[in-house]
């Protein structure tokens, strides 16, 4: 597998390598947001790791353009910590957000946790039906393919695997906590903004009026749920 690392520091780029090498990854690298943007255009990227401030062009608008055209898993690097900050890199389509300075080692478990959810999202091998409705709201897990009212939708894999999870126990309430560490595999904390995000995401995607959603119901100080709105 493939990964892009992209961060106008080369120290810090050539850090990442060694550690990416070490278990295994091929890795590319670009030194700004441009370069980010057109090796993903040019070969097979399998995931991207890009700083947030970059010169010609920074990293959350070269998730923005990348977005655009490309499904796989983007974790951004930033030496900002404040929460908006990372909002702000969810908000345009990354999937995961490391503040810098951060542990090398975390960084290649946080590669390996998105691209194992990547590749099960990618495989369409499986035989079968596993088809989950709710209402108007269909999803083909064989296919990895969702619909609302025979319309196709376009998931990120963490969107996908969250929405997945509600609609399979259709009815259940879901904490954030525990849409976190059904997801992420990892113990809840500070996940409120992480989950919200996503949350948001989905229902911009699935809902007519996302301020009035049909499926993606909240329910007040407990959690989230899907309801089979028929």
């Amino acid at each position: 597998m493939t990964i892009l690392v992209c961060d106008d520091d080369k120290e810090i780029v050539e850090a990442i390598e060694i550690y990416l090498m070490q278990e295994g990854y091929d890795v590319e690298k670009a030194y700004d947001g441009l370069q980010a943007v057109e090796i993903m255009k040019e070969k097979k990227i399998d995931l991207m790791i890009i700083d947030v401030m970059m010169p010609k062009l920074d990293g959350i608008r070269a998730t923005l353009q990348i977005r655009k055209e490309s499904r796989v898993p983007i974790i951004i690097l930033s030496a900002k910590t404040e929460d908006a900050d990372k909002i702000l890199g969810l908000n345009v389509g990354a999937d995961d957000y490391v503040t810098k300075p951060f542990n090398p080692l975390e960084l290649v478990a946080r590669v390996k946790s998105q691209l194992r959810r990547y590749t099960t999202l990618s495989n369409n091998d499986a035989v079968g039906e596993r088809v989950y409705e709710a209402g108007g709201l269909l999803i083909n897990d064989d296919l990895k393919k969702v619909s609302v009212d025979g319309e196709e939708v376009k998931l990120t894999p963490i969107e996908y695997n969250i929405l997945l999870l509600l609609v399979k126990n259709k009815g259940k309430v879901y904490s954030i906590n525990e849409i976190y560490e059904n997801i992420w595999n990892e113990e809840a904390i500070g996940a409120d903004n992480t989950v919200a995000v996503h949350i948001r995401h989905i229902r911009e995607k699935i809902e007519i009026n996302p301020k009035e959603p049909r499926y993606l119901k909240v329910v007040w100080g407990v959690g989230y749920k899907i309801e089979d709105n028929r």
